[in-house]
Parts: C-alpha cells; sequence; structure tokens
C-alpha cells in the first residue's frame, strides 16, 4: 500500500523546513490536526428508502484565528483527503496572511446521482450532524468540488435554525440574497490570473507568445481560461471529466464556454451570437492534455494528475496550480530537476479563500463592498503576496512551492511563539 495523500502532503512541510529555524514548538504543532470528526448522514431517499452517507470535517489548525475551507461532496471523499486539504489550508490562509487557520470537509457522495430534494436533505443532515464542531468564530464553511451557493445557502439556513438566529458568516460562498460577497464566484480564476499576470514578466514572457493548456473546464477553469484569452494568451487545449480538445493555433474561449453553457457538451467552436459553428481541433484525453508542448500548465480539475509516472512527459516549462494538490511530491522532485517551474496551489488558487475572508468580514461588520472594492483589495493581496514569495524564492535558492511554505511558516511560528515556547518557559527568569 503507497502513502496516503496526507502523508505526500507532509512531505512539503518538511522540505521547507530545511530553510528556516523554527522553534520545536512549532514543528511538533504542526504535525497533526487539531480535530477530526466523521459522521454518519441518514437521508430519506426519495423512493422512500433510507440511505447514509459518511461525512467528515477536520480543523488541521486555528493558530492564527478559527478554521476556514470548503466542503466537497465527490465519490473518493475520505478522512485522509479531507485532512490533507485541511493540512494546505492552513499554509494557504497563512501564506496570504489570513487570519484564519485550516479546515476542510466532505461527503462520500455521487452528487449528480441524486435530485435536487436529496440533495438538501443531505445537506441540511450534515449540518445537523456537524454544529457543534463549526461556526463564525470556530470554523468556517465554503464551496469546493460539486457544491455552490445554493448548497452553501442551505448550510447557513440550517445552522441558523439549529442556533434559533441569522448567522451569515458561518459560511461563505453564498448567494448574494444570503450575504455573499460579490466577487466571490469568479474569486479563485481572477486570484490565479493575478498570479501568473505578476509572475510572468519575471521571466521575460509576453502573453502573445505564451501558449496555454488548462485541464478542467468548471467554474474556475473556465473563467481562468477566458481571462487568459482576453488578456492575450493563446489557449490551446482545454478539457472536462468527459476529455479535451487542442488547437495549435488557439481556442475562441467564450464561444466555447457559451456552447457549454447551453448545451452541456464542450466543443471547438466559434460562436456569433446564438449561432456556434464547428471548428477544426484534435479530440485529445485529459492524460494527453498534460503532456502537450506548452508553455503554462494549468491542473484546475483534482488532485494527484502530475505524479511520478507522466512528470518526465511533461513539457509545460510553468504549471500553476488551480486545483488542490494536482502534483505530487514525487512529481515535485523530477520537475525541479527538468527546469519546469511549478506555482503551488497554496498561491494560485487562493483568491478564493481570500475572497471568502472578504465575505466574512462583511458579513460581521454588515457593510457590503461593490465589485470594484473586492477586486482591487483582491488583486492587491495576491500581487503582494506573489511578489513575496518570489523573493523567499530568489533569496534562498529554492523552487515556489517550498519559498510559499516558508512564507507561510514564518507567519505560523510568529503565532505559535507569542503563545509560549520551550525557550520561553526553560529561559532564567532572574
Amino acid at each position: 500500500m503507497g502513502a496516503s495523500l496526507f502523508d505526500d502532503a507532509s512531505l512539503r512541510l518538511e522540505r521547507a523546513l530545511k530553510y528556516v529555524t523554527l522553534a520545536e514548538d512549532t514543528i511538533e504543532h504542526l504535525k497533526y490536526p487539531k480535530a477530526c470528526l466523521q459522521v454518519s448522514i441518514p437521508v430519506r431517499m426519495d423512493n422512500g428508502a433510507l440511505r447514509i452517507f459518511q461525512g467528515y470535517r477536520v480543523r488541521y489548525d486555528d493558530t492564527r484565528g478559527p478554521a476556514k475551507g470548503g466542503v466537497r461532496y465527490h465519490p473518493g471523499v475520505s478522512l485522509d483527503e479531507v485532512t490533507s486539504l485541511a493540512f494546505w489550508m492552513t499554509f494557504k490562509c497563512a501564506a496570504l496572511d489570513l487570519p484564519f487557520g485550516g479546515g476542510k470537509g466532505g461527503i462520500t457522495v455521487d452528487p449528480k446521482q441524486l435530485s435536487k430534494m436529496e440533495l438538501e436533505r443531505l445537506t441540511r443532515g450534515y449540518i445537523d450532524a456537524i454544529a457543534d464542531f463549526i461556526g463564525p468564530d470556530v470554523d468556517i464553511l465554503a464551496p469546493d468540488v460539486y457544491t455552490n451557493a445554493t448548497i452553501m445557502g442551505w448550510m447557513m439556513d440550517q445552522y441558523g435554525i439549529i442556533q434559533r438566529r441569522i448567522v451569515p458568516a458561518v459560511v461563505t460562498g453564498k448567494p448574494l440574497a444570503l450575504g455573499g460577497s460579490v466577487g466571490r464566484e469568479t474569486a479563485t480564476a481572477t486570484g490565479a490570473f493575478h498570479t501568473i499576470e505578476t509572475l510572468m514578466p519575471k521571466f521575460d514572457r509576453r502573453p502573445e507568445d505564451t501558449t496555454v493548456a488548462i485541464q478542467g473546464f468548471g467554474n474556475a477553469g473556465a473563467m481562468l481560461a477566458e481571462l487568459l484569452f482576453r488578456a492575450g494568451y493563446r489557449v490551446v487545449a482545454v478539457s472536462d471529466s468527459r476529455g479535451a480538445i487542442y488547437a495549435p493555433g488557439g481556442l475562441d474561449v467564450p464561444s466555447i464556454r457559451q456552447h457549454k453553457a447551453e448545451s452541456r457538451h464542450m466543443k471547438a467552436v466559434y460562436c456569433k451570437g446564438t449561432v456556434c459553428e464547428l471548428v477544426a481541433a484534435n479530440h485529445i484525453t485529459n492524460e494527453e492534455l498534460l503532456e502537450l508542448e506548452v508553455d503554462l500548465l494549468i491542473p484546475a480539475a483534482l488532485e494527484n494528475q502530475i505524479t511520478a509516472e507522466n512528470a518526465p512527459r511533461v513539457r509545460a516549462k510553468w504549471i500553476f496550480e488551480v486545483a488542490n494538490g494536482p502534483v505530487t511530491s514525487a512529481a515535485d522532485g523530477i520537475l525541479n530537476d527538468r527546469g519546469v517551474h511549478v506555482v503551488p496551489d497554496i498561491l494560485t488558487n487562493a483568491g478564493g479563500v481570500t475572497v471568502s475572508y472578504f465575505e466574512w468580514v462583511q458579513n460581521r461588520s454588515g457593510l457590503y463592498w461593490t465589485i470594484e472594492e473586492v477586486e482591487a483589495r483582491l488583486r492587491d493581496r495576491m500581487v503582494r503576496e506573489t511578489n513575496a514569495i518570489w523573493e523567499v524564492a530568489q533569496r534562498e535558492a529554492i523552487d515556489l512551492r517550498t519559498a510559499a511554505y516558508v512564507h507561510a511558516l514564518l507567519r505560523l511560528s510568529d503565532a505559535i511563539q507569542v503563545k509560549g515556547t520551550r525557550d520561553y518557559y526553560t529561559q532564567s527568569l532572574g
């Protein structure tokens, strides 16, 4: 049996520890999740049958503030996966200087097999089961894989029923009508775009000379594809769960998004008004997309897409992780040796949690910002922290992933040390 996802994630921490001097207390503190909850959720199905689903919530660390992290609905959800994601969230929040720790949750389910009423009953049952474990000052939920604003609204509503009061700040990513923030739905893509735009000039790369392949055409991947397209990048390949389309001359991303929204099928098309015409393109697999000869490769689907097995065949020069954990630690070493720059998930996809923070702040204050304010604040934070991580990488002569963890570790260490460490308790009082 191979190493667990969490064991693999922990290797990133071990590498970063070589480049920073920390108190023993900090290292010991970050080795283990603070709390893990596994629950059984009974749901009465539409046909009258009773099914029991397994749900999870993990608070990995709350040194810098309440835990923060999404809830995913997916058949592959497990305690190991959720713990790994909470671990990553801990470092993501610290890297972006957000006053949060790391949390994550999920339910082992294929939501596509449930009716909307069954999905609502499952969601409310999950909140019933974990209500004592979460809260706006304890652990704040957000959308993730196969969860959306509507599901977040159900979660907020159910928590409010249990508490007998309105508590909008317990959940972010809610519908605007229930206290959501403008800009939240596009935040992950927009944040990734700012990271790309900040880093590529450092490598003397111009958009018009840069080719891009994006694995995953969900909310984040599709929006990022369009942002890059409109900025002048040549997006040559995109994919969804069914497969990929590839056109060396470039794809018309807005037309593909329009066609998929209308037909639920992704094809290489050019649309004029409501009329979409097929254009020449190759149909390839998701695996083949990862090995295309492009400048930027953007995995925006699930974890463990680039492994030790296929890393030697990856021909991209830069990888920006929009998905959580798409590159394994073993693949990292291979890619680094080959000179491939991997920009880590804890930076690239941090736009989502950053605007979730903005939503939480707005919920707590009762004052809501305009889209211009949200986007300006997001851009400022993404650019600032991207530049800071780049400077750590240059100063220490290390890869960007390790630099991001070093950057985050220093902030976590500061918070842990001010609570008292071994050095404090053993020093002379005289």
